[in-house]
């Protein structure tokens, strides 16, 4: 990260100004990042939603949310307002501390995880060497809330909704992971700056999609099935569980259920931009452009653009990923919970494998087309 804005550095430098002592203005600063964080997320989420009804709506040929808001904008917002005045239930047989731990180890590693997400240049909270790592530890947490929550329901639905859950997640973090260690393999290194700016140079023909097709591929279905997003519901599936591991939450502890369920996918689109489409970075070098034009180390101005379009960037492809998610709600059938495992265990992960060992090969022989 040699260029852009120093914002905590600028932020402490203010406050010093200010009067207050180094340690006193840090302490100010250490909050701020994770509340920019919560919010920013927030905010994705409500996109989020309103896009998925939206576009839903125009799949099935009919209008969806309009009245709340403009085109129905703050539909979701109204949705969130009336769960929080909702009555929250604790079954009488259920294991009422069980029951109230669940959702929040569900969502909860969720938002640690946009700890590791570079939204653009120096727009991190924290560049730590091992953000993969991190990150896909951090995903191994949320079935744990999952069975949790089924099993402390005291709810045969719920039970087989939970069980359901720990066995998708374990059969497709496995490819999902070998996916992500052929990105690291050709990066040589697990920060996710690094991974971006090991894809800047050559505009869109720098990108990992190219050199990792078939991991570009597994990493996809592997998230949409750790998200249990259709075809790979099974968890929750209406018809067969009534709602799974939900079938007995109600009010705030139920919305934690429906935030970390969008928040996981927002998450996972990032992530799907960052390893393979560039993260921040454009189709065509604008580098070379804003060198035409000065540096932007001694001109605020263009680091200020250069900023706006990095994030601008990285938002774009997020969405147009969820909206690919989205549309393949509506597109591909609900497949069996025999089918979802044979395709993790039979076809994802010997395929991921074949993919590792041949980007190994490569960067061996190719060195400089695969970062050796």
């Amino acid at each position: 990260m040699n260029s852009g804005i120093d914002l905590q550095g600028t932020f402490i430098n203010s406050l010093r100004d200010l009067g207050l002592p180094p340690g006193i203005s840090k302490l100010f600063w250490m909050p701020l990042p994770m509340i920019l964080m919560v919010i920013g997320a927030t905010v994705g989420l409500l996109v989020l939603v309103w896009l998925e009804r939206k576009i839903s709506a125009a799949a099935q040929q009919r209008v969806g949310p309009e009245y709340a808001g403009p085109q129905g904008s703050l539909q979701a917002a109204v949705d969130g307002l009336k769960l929080i005045f909702k009555e929250d239930i604790i079954p009488a047989k259920a294991d009422s501390a069980l029951f109230t731990i669940g959702p929040i180890l569900v969502i909860l590693p969720v938002f640690i995880s946009y700890l590791v997400v570079p939204f653009g240049q120096n727009l991190i909270i924290s560049d730590v060497g091992l953000g993969i790592f991190l990150w896909i530890a951090l995903s191994s947490i949320q079935p744990i809330g999952l069975l949790m929550s089924g099993y402390a329901s005291n709810n045969k639905y719920s039970l087989l909704g939970g069980l359901r859950a720990a066995a998708q997640s374990i059969s497709y973090e496995i490819p999902l992971a070998l996916a992500v260690l052929a990105v690291v393999m050709m990066s040589n290194s697990m920060s996710t700056i690094d991974i971006v700016q090991q894809q800047s140079g050559y505009g869109i023909l720098g990108w990992n999609v190219w050199r990792q097709p078939v991991g570009f591929v597994i990493f996809w279905i592997a998230a949409l099935a750790e998200c249990e997003r259709l075809p790979f519901d099974l968890p929750e599936a209406e018809e067969e569980l009534v709602a799974g591991y939900q079938t007995e939450y109600s009010g705030m502890k139920f919305a934690l259920f429906y935030i970390a369920s969008y928040v996981n996918l927002l998450l996972s689109a990032i992530m799907v931009a960052v390893l393979y489409l560039g993260g921040w970075e454009s189709p065509i070098p604008l580098d070379r452009l804003a060198g035409w034009l000065g540096q932007p180390e001694t001109n605020p101005i263009l680091q200020v653009i250069t900023a706006s379009m990095g994030i601008l960037m990285t938002l774009f492809k997020t969405y147009l990923l969820v909206f690919l998610a989205i549309l393949m709600r509506w597109t591909l059938p609900r497949v069996r919970i025999d089918q979802l495992l044979d395709l993790g265990w039979k076809f994802l992960l010997p395929v991921a494998l074949v993919n590792l060992l041949v980007t190994a090969a490569l960067k061996i022989s190719l060195p400089f087309a695969f970062g050796g």
